[in-house]
């Protein structure tokens, strides 16, 4: 294992059997044919396995709605992207030369997309367990300040993350209708998702007010499961 495989090793607090196999994970498609994209496909799986099951044993009494959204924060590209910055994982990349003059090192979707490959290299390198323990190390410090009562973002986006989590098609919004004088309009947003049979209207002073009010009660309504 040549130093910057083994200084990577140490930073992961695992060491490869197989050090091909962390090669290749961190191995993006614009350096070589023979890349990462299978070992993310692998990783990005056992990821969210391993998320939804702590999440599933920390909160004994949180609402489906509630885990699903926060297995999304905690799995989405730019969580993913913060962790990899955090392991200096950028330096340890195998890029092709354009991705390299590009910056490709310090992007989002290349670093979250490496650490995924890195979690299914160390699955196929041990066994479940032993990845297992590697991610919930990693997330220990995202564990230990997660609050479920606050996702820290608005209705719109938790809507949408709720419904990217069931891989279930994003909400359609329209304004359906405009009262009052030019200077005090109200607005009022039709929110139209998929899954529920009908659609959910709310007001607002502003297109974006009534559209975060009918998000919040659509995802109310789809949390309980009162379709």
């Amino acid at each position: 294992m040549n130093d910057s495989l083994y200084e990577l090793s140490n930073k992961l607090n695992y060491q490869f059997k197989n050090t091909a196999l962390l090669e290749l994970a961190l191995t993006h498609r614009s350096a070589s044919s023979v890349n990462n994209e299978r070992l993310e496909y692998l990783g990005d799986a056992i990821l969210g396995f391993v998320i939804a099951e702590s999440l599933y044993q920390k909160y004994a009494d949180a609402s489906e709605g509630i885990l699903t959204r926060q297995r999304a924060s905690l799995v989405k590209k730019e969580t993913l992207a913060n962790l990899a910055k955090e392991l200096d994982l950028g330096k340890f990349l195998y890029l092709g030369t354009g991705e390299m003059k590009s910056g490709g090192w310090r992007r989002d979707s290349i670093l979250s997309n490496t650490l995924e490959a890195i979690t299914g290299a160390i699955y196929l390198d041990s066994d479940f367990e032993t990845c297992r323990n590697f991610i919930c190390k990693l997330y220990t410090p995202l564990f230990e300040n997660l609050s479920l009562e606050d996702t820290g973002k608005d209705s719109k986006t938790e809507l949408q993350e709720y419904l990217q989590a069931k891989k279930l098609p994003l909400p359609a919004y329209r304004v359906i209708a405009e009262d009052g004088e030019a200077h005090n309009r109200v607005f009022t947003v039709e929110c139209q998702i998929d899954s529920l049979s009908h659609a959910v209207s709310a007001d607002g002073k502003s297109k974006r007010i009534a559209e975060q009010s009918a998000a919040s009660k659509a995802l109310a309504l789809l949390e309980s499961d009162l379709q």
